[in-house]
């Protein structure tokens, strides 16, 4: 009880420590957010300080300028007065009389230059006719010298020819004289020629090295392809083997779970049948179907199972595929708890069993489950949010409770 007080008094210490170091939070941002505002007091009176001095400059500045205005003022209204009126006018006739003359000349000078303009116009219409009747004989002129240019040419190239072939210039002339020879039959000839000539294409003088080295590809390739045959055999063995030794493996391990699951099932549920079968012909490629019917039930399906017979089922299979190869412990995380009481008495019992060779570490919130531990680890909460652990050995229990 002692405790107990003290313990109250060490949580009302607490809260109040605690609502003391609130209140000093508070106060301490109360007092940032004052310094905060007295910092922006500081900057708002320098600003207005320093626009307080600028509109001085500004005012000041002002005053100047008015004083100079003033004087400019006082200095027109002086020469005001000093101007004599009758002077203004003469000089004001004088000066009309000269924009007088001086638009009169400008009016003459535009005349002359609109004369000008429209000779001009008519004698660039002129050239522009002229220039449209010459297109025509520059473009014949052009194609005449265009043609003179090709014949030239052709004629060069036939000679360098002839010259080539040494051929007798003065007997080629009688025979063309003498035969009456039309040159654009000539023409037609030789163009036939040449596609005859361009068509054979021309002599590679390196075929015969192409072709050696042609050859000796094809060896290589010819190597490289029983190479890679023979790895293909060996690959395609190599998975044949794989394969056999994959169905014998996996059919021998499905059997022996098939059998365990077999033996589990009815210990678990105290009596049924239960097995694997397999869902298609290629074990490789076939499916595993889980067939269980549990004492006085004739289903077809585990889909027509109860929640707890589905859980028992799934124990039965898991525990199956563990006895393949056995580990040193086993952990279970509320395997227990769609089961009932019956089916949680089974489940302890095959537990007890199999801790003879594995040692097992549950978490269970089943009575019945907690029965057959052999030491107890639980979590306790004496105080509010406060969490504790509580261990309890089972022998220790049970000795201190018989004395």
């Amino acid at each position: 009880m002692q405790l107990a007080t003290t313990q109250e008094k060490h949580a009302e210490l607490d809260e109040s420590v605690i609502n003391a170091e609130r209140k000093l939070t508070e106060a301490r941002e109360h007092q940032r957010v004052l310094e905060r505002r007295a910092q922006e007091a500081v900057f708002s009176a320098r600003a207005l300080a320093a626009k307080r001095g600028e509109l001085q400059r500004a005012i000041e500045t002002s005053r100047q300028q008015v004083q100079v205005n003033e004087q400019t003022v006082q200095n027109m209204a002086q020469e005001r007065a000093e101007l004599d009126d009758a002077a203004a006018q003469a000089g004001l006739e004088d000066a009309l009389a000269v924009r007088m003359e001086r638009e009169q000349a400008l009016a003459a000078v535009r005349a002359n230059y609109d004369d000008l303009s429209l000779r001009l116009k008519r004698a660039e219409e002129g050239r522009m006719g002229i220039e449209r009747a010459l297109d025509p004989l520059r473009e014949r002129i052009t194609k005449l010298q265009l043609d003179e240019q090709a014949a030239s040419l052709g004629g060069a190239q036939f000679m360098e020819q002839l010259v080539a072939a040494n051929v007798d210039l003065e007997a080629l002339g009688k025979v063309i004289e003498e035969g009456g020879v039309k040159l654009y039959g000539l023409q037609g000839e030789i163009d036939r020629i040449t596609r005859d000539i361009a068509a054979l294409g021309a002599v590679n003088l390196a075929a015969l090295d192409e072709l050696g080295a042609a050859r000796e590809r094809k060896t290589f390739l010819d190597s490289q392809f029983g190479d890679l045959t023979s790895a293909i055999t060996t690959l395609e063995d190599a998975i044949h083997k794989i394969d056999l030794e994959t169905r014998d493996l996996l059919g021998a391990t499905f059997t022996q779970v098939n059998d365990h699951f077999g033996r589990m099932f009815p210990s678990l549920f105290g009596g049924g049948q239960a097995k694997l079968v397999m869902t298609g012909d290629e074990i490789l490629d076939a499916g595993v179907q889980v067939m269980a019917q549990p004492p006085g039930k004739k289903n077809s399906t585990i889909h027509l199972l109860s929640g707890g017979e589905k859980a028992l089922t799934a124990i039965a299979l898991v525990f199956a595929i563990f006895q393949l190869n056995p580990a040193p412990f086993c952990l279970l995380d509320e395997v227990d708890a769609p089961l009932d009481d019956a089916n949680t008495e089974r489940y302890a019992r095959l537990v007890a069993e199999m801790s003879k060779i594995t040692q097992f570490l549950f978490i269970s919130h089943n009575k019945i489950a907690m029965e057959m531990a052999e030491q107890l680890i639980g979590v306790t909460m004496q105080e509010q949010g406060v969490s504790r652990i509580v261990a309890v050995d089972m022998e220790s229990a049970l000795a201190m409770a018989e004395q």
